[in-house]
């Protein structure tokens, strides 16, 4: 199981990356088309999220 979510999280952290770079790509345009950046960001905050859920569930809790 624990391969399988850290294969998961390799995953979710390059598409991460990948919005990352669509993100500044349509920045770099003339006219960059707000509608669009504002999903790309809403779709990277999701995956962001996705990332720190399974970082957690990875990381062993430690007891104080």
């Amino acid at each position: 199981m624990s391969d399988q979510l850290r294969q998961h999280l390799h995953e979710l952290q390059t598409a991460h990356r990948d919005l990352d770079l669509a993100i500044d790509a349509l920045f770099a345009k003339p006219a960059p088309d707000q509608l669009r950046i504002a999903r790309l960001k809403r779709q990277k905050l999701r995956v962001k999220d996705e990332i720190a859920d399974l970082e957690d569930q990875l990381t062993p809790d430690i007891i104080a």
